[in-house]
């Protein structure tokens, strides 16, 4: 008997199957279709593709294991909407998370509802990426689909309901919506009624671990798994990367380094930042929060430099030889500092038309300099978050460090240095579906709790502990680091169009 879990992302669904000593059995990633673009800032998805994919996907690690799945869980890009009419057919295509031409909304329901309200109801700013402002566009400018509408879907729930039939979410995922009670784990009846949203659009909001529906002959039909498998509700992206990560409890936050970076705390009750520059939402985990903060073009910063400059003999630069000559440089890269605002910022500046910069150049400086410049630029822009959250008395003891560049020992030990607290690095990675899969074991008793089926699954690799002289010289870099925003605006190009919740 073994447990599955899926991973609903924006590239592709990837599944996986653990054992119940946690042991990764087998995984397959589906790739999903381009999202479509038809305008600057918007981005697509036909949802029917996710559960294609995600079919698919179960269908190979089914086939390269031959266990039976005693329980599944889902996980899944965050803040989309997927819009369905009475019978449950699609309206139009989802609009997702990287989708920015809500602008006005956003503003529109700050104005309405207030940005101190907003925060007493939701727990946070109106954002782009969140779900209600993508609902008010539909209304605004698509009125025949809006008539339509019976049900409001996030992504993976919708794979949820090709699996059982059933309408369902978790308060994790749902906190993304800008329509829950964080602090109560419900549906905000309050901004229900102010935006005029029927609540009976909304699903059910279920615990991460609780059994939502089981899969129906339909859905077995179609990906091979057993009719009548639990699946339970699991939960958006970031908590069940968390889950996945042994992100469980107080103290221990997890840093992850993909093309955004995200800093995720767990709390054991709703903090919140009046400002809104971090995210507080429901944990995947009963009975915990999590308060979170991200960096928009982290990975992103290097991929950039990779893809422009590449290596100075025209080869396309692999990161193992960009982090190699990075650490010929030393700690602080002798001044020079990378404001990564490729894409604008969220935390902590909230800033779309902030702009990246590298400052300090001198003819000493060389490609290393400039390398190491944005693995520590990278760093700086999650140390704020870290800064925020120790001003909200969240508790940060120890970093686990996931994504992509956490494979890098000289950007977990910059982490390190710029933390000052040890960063820990994981034996095996499977992210989201991993934490899924846990959701789906405690759901049907393997585990008495989220925390130990954490406990006796996580496997750490070791610890990346703090060097104190780099760590003296990287406060005084990071010092300097945070003149850079305020220094930087004027330039932008829409300097003075800056969004504040």
């Amino acid at each position: 008997m073994a447990l599955l879990g899926i991973d609903v992302g924006t590239g592709g669904s990837r599944v996986v199957v653990v054992s119940r000593d946690g042991t990764v059995l087998a995984a397959a990633t589906c790739d999903h279709a381009p999202f479509r673009s038809a305008r600057a800032g918007w981005a697509e998805q036909d949802p029917a593709d996710w559960w294609r994919a995600s079919a698919v996907a179960i269908r190979s690690v089914l086939a390269s294991t031959g266990v039976e799945v005693e329980a599944i869980g889902v996980s899944g890009q965050m803040h989309g909407a997927v819009l369905l009419d009475e019978h449950a057919h699609l309206v139009r295509p989802a609009i997702l998370w990287c989708d920015q031409r809500t602008g006005a909304e956003c503003r529109a329901i700050t104005s309405l509802v207030g940005a101190e309200a907003l925060i007493d109801f939701t727990s946070n700013p109106a954002l782009t990426c969140f779900t209600l402002p993508k609902l008010l566009w539909v209304r605004q400018h698509e009125p025949a689909a809006w008539k339509r509408i019976r049900t409001v879907l996030l992504p993976k729930d919708y794979v949820r309901m090709r699996l059982t039939g059933a309408r369902a979410t978790d308060v994790a995922d749902a906190s993304g919506t800008l329509l829950f009670d964080v602090a109560h784990r419900r549906w905000s009846g309050a901004m229900l009624e102010t935006m005029g949203i029927d609540p009976a659009w909304m699903p059910p909001a279920f615990e991460g671990p609780d059994v939502t529906g089981v899969v129906s002959p339909e859905a077995a039909g179609e990906t091979g798994l057993r009719a009548g498998t639990p699946v339970v509700a699991g939960g958006g992206d970031q908590a069940a990367g968390a889950v996945g990560m042994g992100a469980v409890r107080p103290g221990v936050v997890s840093v992850t380094i993909g093309t955004s970076g995200v800093v995720f705390a767990t709390t054991d009750r709703p903090v919140r930042d009046a400002g809104g520059r971090v995210h507080t939402f429901c944990h995947a985990v009963p009975g915990r929060w999590h308060v979170m903060g991200v960096t928009q073009a982290a990975g992103l910063s290097l991929r950039w430099f990779r893809d422009t400059f590449g290596m100075p003999d025209g080869r396309a630069a692999a990161y193992d030889a960009l982090t190699a000559e990075a650490s010929e440089a030393p700690a602080g890269s002798d001044g020079v500092l990378w404001a990564p605002y490729l894409m604008g910022e969220r935390t902590p500046h909230l800033d779309p038309d902030a702009r990246a910069a590298l400052v300090g150049l001198s003819a000493s400086h060389t490609r290393a300099h400039v390398v190491r410049a944005i693995l520590e630029g990278v760093a700086f822009s999650l140390r704020d978050a870290i800064e925020i959250l120790q001003s909200m008395s969240v508790p940060v003891t120890r970093v686990l460090a996931g994504g992509g560049g956490a494979r890098s020992p000289l950007w977990r030990q910059i982490l390190a240095d710029v933390f000052v607290v040890p960063v820990g690095m994981l034996k095996v990675e499977e992210g989201a579906a991993f934490g899924a899969a846990l959701l789906a074991g405690v759901g049907v008793g393997a585990w008495p709790s989220v925390e130990t089926a954490s406990d006796r699954t996580v496997r750490l690799a070791g610890d990346v502990v703090p060097d104190p002289a780099a760590v003296e010289v990287m406060a005084g870099a990071y010092a300097r680091y945070q003149t850079l925003y305020g220094a930087l605006r004027p330039t932008s190009a829409r300097g003075d169009s800056h969004i504040r919740p």
